[in-house]
């Protein structure tokens, strides 16, 4: 693991990285604090659910990935990426202008185009970064380089969101949350600014901007891709899981565990390190080689912890107090709760296992002339999945009427099917599938 924290003595490396966390980071201190801000204040205001105003945030967020991923691919394979990424860097700053001003003013449907906005700058950003990585790093560098994004992008997340919960408790917190945004803003564009050159793989492509047309031809080719096609849809099942398990923290800390808002932290914490230490550790047990030895382990992790986070928090017998919601001391001293928060670091370290092999294997895997349009046909299934999981929990919880823990019962029982499934497959597949060299780059 050592070797692999060597990696940010190289620039090719740290730069990018860096220039990611910020942007991550800032994603989620913006909408966090927005969420906050429309739950505790701009619902009275405006006379509307709190639920409706974070659900239509949510797909706010998420639609540019539908509309503009095919596109963002295209861009990618086009351009070189280190003045691509400075040019987005920069409408990040101006996003997040627009964005200061609306919390200053209170303008919430400007802060809502800024939101929609956010989503754009994050659909195109993402074919850069994982495209890049592939053609920065040595062969053996880049297992160990997934496994670092991934720690990064865990902890960015949850560092924004501890963030943004900290911000809105200040006094004027609209105006701390405005600076904030725009400082990160700015650091992430003197990161980007670090970014050494890195050759467009595709210059003379003839970008269509048709993005409905632009999608289906990149989903079709992927399609055409079968052990790509089948690592993308086990990437997209790690966001359709993470987010099903995510999306109720809140509530089962609240309800079931009676934890006030400093367990919903705490939790999250624990599931986000968790991801953070399976990721890092799939260097040392893939021994720096693109590999999916790690997937069965993942695959089972995820389904074992799931259904022992049912039995765990079935079997907590809590005292109903509808008053006092406990803190974090108080439930360390509970009967279960350690077992409760096991399950959820194991669930984490599991999905750590499981995502790094994928996202390696994407990006050693495609083509390299068509490497940012994989990755953009991958944030569309993304998209996908993860809106699916909220209807897959509103048919549990609402339309069935089963429990938060018999929720995570069933998800981790899907897991075997469908890990199952895909672990077939992937191993049909990819004696067919090539994986594509890249040239060593030394900075």
């Amino acid at each position: 693991m050592a070797n692999q924290f060597q990696l940010f003595k190289r620039r090719r490396f740290s730069a990018m990285f860096f220039t990611q966390f910020l942007g991550a980071f800032n994603d989620n201190i913006f909408k966090q604090a927005l969420i906050l801000v429309l739950t505790y204040t701009a619902a009275s205001q405006l006379g509307m659910e709190v639920s409706i105003l974070n659900n239509l945030a949510a797909m706010l967020f998420i639609l540019p990935y539908f509309l503009f991923s095919a596109l963002a691919g295209q861009i990618a394979d086009k351009f070189e990426k280190s003045k691509l990424t400075r040019f987005i860097k920069l409408l990040e700053l101006v996003i997040m202008t627009v964005a200061a001003i609306g919390f200053v003013f209170e303008w919430y449907a400007l802060l809502f185009v800024a939101l929609f906005l956010m989503g754009t700058h994050s659909t195109f950003f993402g074919p850069i970064k994982y495209a890049y990585l592939p053609q920065a790093m040595k062969e053996d560098e880049l297992v160990g380089a997934n496994g670092l994004f991934q720690m990064g992008t865990s902890l960015a997340i949850l560092l924004g969101m501890i963030i943004a919960g900290v911000l809105t408790q200040l006094s004027q917190s609209l105006y701390w949350i405005s600076a904030s945004v725009l400082v990160v803003a700015v650091l992430g564009y003197l990161a980007s600014r670090y970014i050494p050159t890195m050759p467009a793989m595709q210059p003379n492509l003839k970008i269509n901007w048709n993005i409905f047309t632009t999608s289906l031809a990149t989903v079709r080719y992927l399609y055409s891709l079968p052990f790509l096609f089948f690592v993308i849809l086990g990437n997209s099942w790690f966001w359709f899981y993470g987010a099903t398990f995510l999306t109720q923290t809140p509530e089962f800390s609240k309800v079931i565990l009676q934890g006030d808002e400093s367990v919903v932290i705490f939790l999250l914490t624990l599931f986000s390190v968790g991801v953070s230490i399976g990721s890092l550790l799939c260097k040392s047990l893939t021994k720096n080689q693109v590999s999916l030895r790690l997937l069965p382990f993942g695959i089972a992790g995820l389904s074992i912890f799931a259904i022992d986070l049912y039995f765990s928090l079935s079997g907590l017998n809590m005292a109903v107090n509808n008053d006092t919601l406990l803190g974090i001391g108080d439930l360390f001293g509970m009967s279960g709760s350690w077992r409760v928060f096991a399950d959820l670091f194991f669930l984490g370290f599991s999905g750590g296992l499981y995502i790094v092999p994928l996202y390696a294997s994407m990006q050693a895997y495609a083509p390299k002339s068509h490497r940012a349009r994989i990755v953009g046909a991958n944030n569309i299934f993304n998209a996908i999945f993860m809106v699916t999981s909220a209807i897959f929990a509103i048919v549990i919880l609402n339309t069935l009427g089963l429990t938060l823990p018999q929720l995570f019962l069933v998800t981790g029982l899907l897991n075997i099917v469908f890990g199952t499934f895909l672990y077939i497959k992937l191993n049909k597949h990819i004696k067919n599938a090539v994986i594509q060299t890249h040239d060593d780059v030394v900075l």
